[in-house]
């Protein structure tokens, strides 16, 4: 028998002698799962892409993306300009390649921002519950009640254009679904026997929901996690395209198409490019959340 074999056996068996192995075989079988699914691993493959192109930009990238050139403005895509050139002459593949960058920190920043937030706030007022659940839910009602875009039109505007402000922005809309996500899946184990036994043992308040109830909502909180980004982006790109994201020469995509959409029935590469560069990130991750969701939370098949 080879050693892919063993290994396979290993980690399906029925019966695992460690946790590690336990775990281990969980994570194997959640890959083939996973795997089973074309679409889901077209959205991986795409975001992985994605992480790439953003680590190497610099290698990627066929020209400085700030460099400008009137001499060659507006130059449709050809061999020296695989996307052409803008209003400028700058290189718009080399500017998409290097907002790459910019749209995944993005990303990354408010993620980072928003999931252990919003994951430890509805975990703890799911199982707390009385008056502190009704505050929390009474103000993720508030905050869900307005269009996420025009929140964070609303936030930007009071804080100032640019990217630190527009990640403040989008993290202050996007933390409620998180909340509320958690504090569901809390109230639907917080009574269960195994967190009944860990109370008796002595556990505290804080241990309980931090041992034990927040690692059982994690599965759904990263499937939610990774469908938000696309939502994500397509937010940072209005920021952008009404100027109130990223600010020029930066090549973030909605300010590429912002600037662009003067010449999009002559020039069209000018604003298509960026805007299929939005499209193609989007669906990608949109794929890979649909495919994350069916996997660490089987309910929702």
């Amino acid at each position: 028998m080879s050693r892919a074999a063993i290994l396979r056996a290993w980690l399906v068996a029925d019966t695992p002698t460690s946790r590690r192995q336990a775990r281990l075989g969980r994570l194997y079988l959640q890959w083939l799962s996973f795997r089973g699914n074309w679409l889901a691993v077209a959205g991986l493959a795409v975001s992985l892409v994605l992480i790439i192109v953003a680590i190497a930009a610099p290698l990627l990238a066929t020209h400085d993306p700030a460099a400008q050139n009137l001499d060659i403005r507006l130059r449709p895509p050809d061999a020296a300009h695989w996307f052409g050139t803008d209003e400028l002459g700058r290189d718009i593949y080399s500017r998409i390649v290097y907002g790459t960058r910019i749209t995944l920190g993005m990303v990354v920043a408010v993620v980072i921002l928003v999931a252990p937030f919003g994951l430890v706030v509805g975990c703890a007022a799911g199982y707390i519950g009385g008056w502190f659940d009704r505050i929390v839910m009474r103000f993720t009602d508030i905050f869900m009640a307005f269009p996420r875009l025009i929140l964070a039109l609303a936030f930007v505007a009071a804080l100032g254009p640019g990217i630190e402000n527009g990640v403040i922005a989008i993290a202050l809309t996007a933390w409620p679904a998180y909340a509320r996500l958690s504090r569901a899946e809390t109230l639907a184990i917080r009574n269960s026997d195994f967190i009944a036994a860990v109370r008796l043992q002595g556990a505290s308040t804080g241990r309980l929901i931090f041992g034990h109830v927040a690692p059982l909502c994690l599965s759904s909180v990263i499937a939610r996690v990774t469908l938000d980004m696309s939502g994500i982006i397509l937010t940072a790109a209005g920021l952008g395209f009404l100027g109130l994201g990223a600010t020029p020469p930066s090549p973030e995509w909605g300010a590429m198409i912002s600037t662009g959409r003067r010449f999009i029935l002559e020039q069209w590469w000018v604003a298509t490019m960026p805007g299929i560069a939005i499209f193609v990130a989007s669906l990608g991750f949109n794929l890979l959340g649909d495919g994350l969701r069916d996997v660490l939370d089987p309910k929702q098949t």
